[in-house]
């Protein structure tokens, strides 16, 4: 890849760790901490922000105050705000909290959806369509999630042109962005441009993203291997917090630390303050228990160590 192509082109990064990067965490966050998580994300520039998901409970304990971390935070006019909504109920908790923006996610494998929302890949695509209708006409965008994109725990390899016609199923619902979904972080430098040539021959480049997990420990190759293709929008989490609970084994995301420290470097363009991002990893961190996976936020907490003994 010619990096010298990248310096000055805009990539935007989906900050997702209040989501996806949360719904994992045994250990529950309180209801001021996500939101003062939030707001320091929001300080760090990051363009759109995935606060919660407005799911049952009784499925992702961690998402019960959804409601009051979304009406919590101090929203920013430079910001996008989205949350995920699995149906037409959790579109109207969306819209009474004044969310402008949201997020439905369908599977790549029958199996992995009905593990995961209890329902088929057709049934879902229908509840979507309702869901997206209904948004649309309120004014709100919709985004897509293709989760298993690149293989599935239950089914193993997934063909790259059933991912393109799901995907494409989910453009003609009107969303305006598909993000291809590594859900469980099987996916390879080698695998990531079969799957675009797959999807790129169904919709346009300008309406794909792509949501990479670092299971195995390639999702900034990964990256790497798609920003030849034109992808310019990039999900990820700070500090690397996530995983999917329906999806065995699956690590964090991809780490948005790493990602801008890497884009930083290539000379890209991303707008987010990589030293308050870092401040944002170190507040969440210490609200959970265990250390967050992101080498570049193991890398700070280890300088900062060091300085403190220094200056002690």
């Amino acid at each position: 890849m010619d990096v010298s192509s990248l310096r000055g082109r805009r990539i935007s990064v989906v900050e997702v760790g209040p989501r996806d990067g949360l719904q994992n965490e045994q250990s529950i966050v309180s209801t001021a901490d996500k939101i003062e998580f939030v707001n320091r994300l929001s300080a760090a520039n990051l363009p759109v922000i995935e606060v919660t998901a407005f799911v049952s409970p009784k499925w992702v304990p961690q998402m019960a105050d959804a409601d009051e971390v979304f009406a919590g935070i101090a929203r920013r006019p430079d910001v996008r705000y989205t949350a995920l909504v699995p149906n037409l109920a959790g579109l109207e908790r969306a819209k009474a909290v004044g969310a402008m923006e949201i997020a439905v996610f369908a599977a790549s494998t029958e199996t992995f959806s009905r593990r995961n929302i209890n329902q088929s890949i057709d049934a879902s695509i229908a509840t979507y369509k309702e869901v997206c209708d209904r948004a649309i006409a309120a004014g709100m965008r919709v985004r897509g999630y293709l989760s298993t994109a690149f293989g599935c725990t239950y089914e193993g390899n997934v063909a790259p042109d059933h991912v393109a016609t799901v995907a494409r199923r989910l453009a003609d619902l009107g969303v305006f962005e598909v993000a291809i979904s590594d859900t469980i972080g099987i996916a390879h430098p080698g695998q990531v441009p079969r799957v675009l040539d797959a999807v790129l021959k169904m919709m346009p480049v300008e309406q794909i993203a792509l949501h990479f997990h670092d299971t195995r420990g390639t999702a900034l190759a990964n990256v790497l291997a798609a920003l030849p293709y034109g992808v310019t929008t990039f999900d990820a989490s700070a500090g690397g917090l996530g995983g999917c609970p329906y999806a065995p084994g699956a690590a964090g995301n991809l780490a948005t630390d790493d990602l801008i420290y890497m884009l930083d470097g290539l000379g890209a363009d991303t707008g987010v303050s990589l030293a308050a991002l870092s401040e944002a990893s170190a507040f969440i961190a210490a609200k959970i228990d265990h250390r967050l996976p992101s080498r570049y936020a193991q890398a700070e907490f280890a300088r900062r160590r060091i300085g403190d003994r220094v200056i002690g």
